[in-house]
């Protein structure tokens, strides 16, 4: 993602010296850790994904939400726990992700929970597949003080967009850009930021100049491209790009695929962000998208004492010693350049 000054204001209104020096804990145990090889932990996340639901209205083949492929509970995440998790945190911690997996403005009450993140200070993010953003929607993001959105927009044709975001219609997808664009300037607000994101397949690989061109047509402020995760990678997978600049795997001389780069037992994510389901597991990371890695549940622990608890401290001790022995890490994007 690139510089932008609307953007970059939101961010500096949310630093305070207590984040700041929160950050450089978090760096100086990371920092001592690379250097001593013992898991080192010091200060609060940086950065918090909470999950508002796991439910969607679209069939996205590579995604647990889409495939309906949960083994985990699924359900919405309840406003009390909710508060409870960000008045643990909002002090020390800068960035608040409203998304994991499902669609966040299934969530009923999306907007409360970005208000509530708002009112504390926190940077908010969150990433929609655009098809519930109409005017009234589009009106509360941004009264709501949401300071980032990603829209999910994967092609410019409907049979492109149609390839990954099965049950999805591209009209809507431009109707919400438009709709935002359209409330951010009728109530004078550099809020949200608005990322028009597409995930690069075989299907619009062909089409991204196209789709930089009409994302800032329909209001977007800035467009992005993505690298495709997929699960069954290890034989090539149809809908992975046939440029390999554009793809996350490479191809070797046997046939087989694998990560374009080799795992390194060491991860940044683990000492400056976690995930927590709509339920209040705590797991380690985005990858862990059935929650197989349970560190620890907030509806009867603290988040502090989760964060550094034996399992995490176990969970950090394991990955410094081997993230090949890790399922979630074996198709982890960490040292990979996921924006193109």
């Amino acid at each position: 993602m690139g510089f932008h000054r609307a953007d970059a204001w939101n961010m500096a209104e949310k630093i305070s010296l207590r984040r700041l020096w929160n950050a450089a804990k978090v760096g100086a145990s990371y920092g001592l850790t690379r250097l001593t090889g013992r898991p080192i932990q010091w200060g609060l996340p940086i950065a918090v994904s909470i999950e508002p639901t796991t439910a969607c209205n679209l069939r996205c083949p590579e995604c647990p939400s889409g495939r309906r492929a949960f083994s985990r509970a699924t359900g919405h995440l309840s406003l009390s726990l909710f508060q409870k998790t960000i008045d643990q945190l909002y002090r020390d911690t800068f960035s608040l992700y409203l998304y994991f997996q499902g669609e966040p403005y299934l969530h009923p009450d999306f907007f409360e929970l970005v208000h509530y993140a708002h009112r504390r200070g926190l940077f908010t993010t969150t990433s929609t597949n655009g098809h519930f953003l109409d005017a009234e929607r589009a009106r509360r993001t941004v009264e709501a003080g949401l300071d980032r959105l990603i829209v999910s927009l994967d092609g410019i044709t409907q049979e492109a967009y149609a390839q990954y975001r099965v049950g999805g219609r591209l009209a809507r997808v431009q109707q919400g850009l438009q709709e935002l664009a359209y409330w951010k300037r009728r109530l004078r607000s550099r809020r949200p930021h608005l990322i028009a994101q597409c995930i690069v397949w075989r299907s619009n690989e062909h089409q991204l100049a196209e789709v930089k061109r009409l994302a800032r047509r329909w209001g977007a402020d800035e467009v992005c491209f993505k690298r495709a995760q997929v699960y069954d990678y290890h034989r090539g997978h149809p809908l992975l790009p046939t440029r390999p600049h554009y793809s996350r795997y490479l191809q070797h001389p046997d046939g087989s695929w694998s990560p374009r780069h080799p795992l390194l037992n060491h991860c940044w994510r683990l000492w400056y962000s976690c995930v927590i389901t709509w339920d209040g597991i705590v797991v380690p990371c985005c990858f862990d998208k059935d929650a197989a890695h349970r560190l620890g549940d907030l509806k009867t622990t603290p988040f502090a004492d989760v964060w550094q608890g034996a399992a995490y401290r176990h969970f950090r001790r394991r990955l410094l010693k081997g993230r090949k022995e890790i399922d979630i890490c074996t198709n982890c994007a960490e040292g990979c350049s996921v924006w193109i």
